[in-house]
């Protein structure tokens, strides 16, 4: 079954924030251009930086819950 762009974009914003962010992960995933891998080599050390200082209590936990809850949607 095929949809048009329009049925997917209206299918896309009625996901759980959950998965409209795995699927914005995918789309940018798929981007190929120069550079891209350093800048995921970056962004992979920052997400181990800051899983670390987590894991130590130097960061501040906040649940997915509480940061939708805070934003204006």
């Amino acid at each position: 079954m095929v949809i048009s762009k329009d049925e997917l974009y209206k299918e896309a914003v009625n996901l759980s924030p959950l998965d409209k962010a795995q699927l914005v992960d995918i789309l940018l995933s798929s981007f190929n251009f120069k550079g891209r891998a350093e800048i995921d080599s970056k962004w992979a050390i920052e997400a181990e930086d800051r899983l670390e200082a987590s894991k130590n209590g130097l960061i501040e936990k906040v649940s997915m819950e509480d940061v939708f809850a805070s934003l204006d949607m």
